[in-house]
């Protein structure tokens, strides 16, 4: 049975089991089967879904909301669950529409545990209460932040807001807010024989890699629990995306995951190019890609360093920095830019693939491919390295789905699933790569998965340079940005577009669309929607790193102090891609 098929008999099923739902088809430009749900029959329709449906969506892909008040809509909010099935590689979406100033909603947290961080988030952004949540609180803002920001009534600008005080006695508030009491995260401060200890690692820790804090919860050097504490790097990226045009918002999801570069741009550009209807040309699907590549060598690497340096382990970091110095030279010489080129744009890419940019790719690749056997051999054959991370953090492949875990986190857990292989976007079933997976889901094959990733990226590369097509960097629809230079002074109809373009940027029809890609960190994808103007109504950043660092209590449990280091380090998440 085909898979659209086998999608028609859940949508039947459900609409026999729960008469109030109803399905939305106006606006869907992914063509992602949508239901509308009544609040009072969410929890029923998440269970049957994720429990029942053939096929099922074990993994609560994201969970967010949006503030329909203004906008032509008979609801005040709206709450969005993108789930995924691995049987046929497809979302669906459920959309609870709510009303009122701070509606109520059942918590999903019985039916899968991370939509714990996701509820909190949208409480915290939206004022959406979650009824039943275990520990509804602020997870991005400061606890003691007025207003919900993503509220379209909320300010956007530093301007907007009263100049910043902080008195004597706003001062006391802020620190008393921020002393931590076990028992509102249900620990207790003692047993029968011992005193527990409270251990505050970071914000400011370099084995945190980020400003992020976590308190543990010790017996000795035994972890018995642990709290994260995230939103130090917020920056109200979703809520700039709002005012900003579609085009010039780019430059904004390469900082979300600063070490992905323009595998985070993918994401987004592909999100919009389906809301707009916009065919890229195949010389700019496979520019996308080898970049897309590099910047995944790039990111692997810095890891890569890292990892073996918190472990103890100080020359390779040194070895594998002059290797990511190379990749950043070669996306230099072809993009003008090193971490952040903002290279992609709406209907393919910024400019053509430079002169002699064939050598240094080859070069590269001949030279990469030696150092990498020298790197596994100094490193993870290592029997200090071995010993500090084998079985340690680990978790089985059914724990990773139910918690949200995509990537080499997923694939190191012996499930062998990537979006660019089973679910391919952007032309990447054009190429012939193998997808790494190991089998005990611990520190040691988080790190094995991804050294493997390494040389799948390398051969990627390779096709691109073997086989990179000719014709246009830029699709001609009128809605690319800017439109194709050398049209622009030929035709009037183009030079308007051009000129709209630029100065309002590009209009959108009104729509909705989301992307699932394989970014650097697991999978990454923009849900954007269109209200038919030159500004997004609403952009959410379905973060890999934000599920991952979720993960982080029920991984260190049991485990010693020393052992949270090499865990942190083997998730390989970025705080900008957590707190965004």
């Amino acid at each position: 049975m085909k898979s659209e098929e086998r999608i028609t008999d859940v949508q039947g099923e459900i609409a026999v089991r729960f008469p109030g739902v109803t399905e939305e088809r106006e606006g869907i430009a992914d063509h992602v089967p949508t239901l509308r749900v009544p609040a009072t029959d969410v929890l029923g329709v998440l269970r049957y879904l994720k429990e029942e449906a053939r096929p099922s969506y074990p993994m609560l892909y994201d969970l967010t909301a949006v503030d329909d008040r203004y906008r032509r809509s008979p609801e005040d909010f709206t709450v969005v669950y993108h789930l995924f099935s691995f049987d046929i590689a497809s979302l669906i979406r459920v959309k609870v529409p709510l009303s009122g100033e701070f509606p109520h909603i059942p918590s999903a947290v019985p039916v899968w545990p991370a939509a714990n961080w996701y509820e909190r988030e949208v409480y915290d952004l939206f004022g959406i209460v979650f009824d039943g949540h275990p520990n509804l609180r602020r997870i991005i803002m400061p606890v003691t932040w007025k207003g919900h920001p993503l509220r379209k009534d909320h300010p956007a600008r530093a301007t907007e807001f009263a100049d910043y005080e902080l008195p004597e006695v706003k001062l006391e508030e802020e620190l008393d807010a921020y002393t931590f009491n076990p028992e509102e995260w249900g620990m207790e401060r003692e047993s029968e024989d011992t005193d527990f200890m409270f251990l505050n690692m970071g914000p400011n820790h370099p084995g945190t890699h980020g400003l992020f804090r976590i308190v543990l919860q010790l017996d000795g050097e035994e972890i018995l629990g642990a709290v994260p504490e995230i939103g130090y790097h917020h920056r109200g990226i979703e809520k700039m995306a709002e005012r900003q045009t579609w085009h010039s918002f780019i430059p904004y999801a390469s900082r979300t995951d600063y070490l992905g570069g323009v595998a985070n741009d993918m994401a987004y550009v592909l999100s919009v190019e389906q809301v707009a209807g916009i065919d890229v040309p195949e010389r700019a699907m496979v520019m996308r890609i080898m970049l897309a590549e590099m910047f995944r060598i790039s990111s692997h690497l810095v890891w890569y360093g890292t990892f073996a340096q918190d472990l103890g382990a100080l020359s390779p970091i040194f070895l594998m920095f002059g290797d990511r110095e190379a990749v950043l030279d070669i996306i230099q010489a072809i993009t003008g830019a090193r971490m952040h080129p903002g290279w992609f744009r709406l209907g393919g890419t910024a400019m053509d693939l430079p002169k002699g940019w064939e050598p240094m790719v080859r070069d590269f690749i001949k030279e990469f491919r030696k150092h990498l056997d020298q790197y596994e051999k100094m490193v993870m054959r290592n029997s200090i390295l071995k010993a500090r991370t084998r079985g340690v953090g680990a978790y089985d492949a059914k724990t990773a789905i139910e918690w949200g875990v995509t990537g080499p986190g997923l694939r190191a857990a012996g499930y062998s699933w990537d979006f660019r292989k089973h679910m391919p976007y952007a032309g990447y079933d054009q190429f012939d790569f193998d997808i790494p997976v190991a089998q005990h889901g611990d520190c040691y094959d988080r790190g094995m998965v991804r050294i493997e990733e390494l040389r799948q990226s390398v051969r990627i590369i390779e096709q691109c340079l073997n086989n990179m097509p000719s014709g246009p960097y830029k699709s001609d629809h009128p809605l690319t940005t800017p439109p194709r230079k050398e049209r622009t002074m030929k035709d009037i109809e183009t030079l308007i577009n051009h000129f709209v373009g630029v100065t309002w940027g590009p209009v959108m029809p009104a729509g909705e669309a989301m992307i699932p890609t394989e970014a650097t960190k697991g999978s990454n994808g923009y849900y954007v929607v269109s209200d038919g103007g030159i500004h997004s109504y609403r952009t959410r950043i379905r973060a890999p790193s934000f599920p991952h660092l979720q993960v982080l209590p029920l991984m260190s449990r049991g485990s010693y102090v020393s052992d949270m280091i090499a865990i942190i380090g083997s998730i390989d998440f970025v705080m900008g891609d957590v707190d965004r």
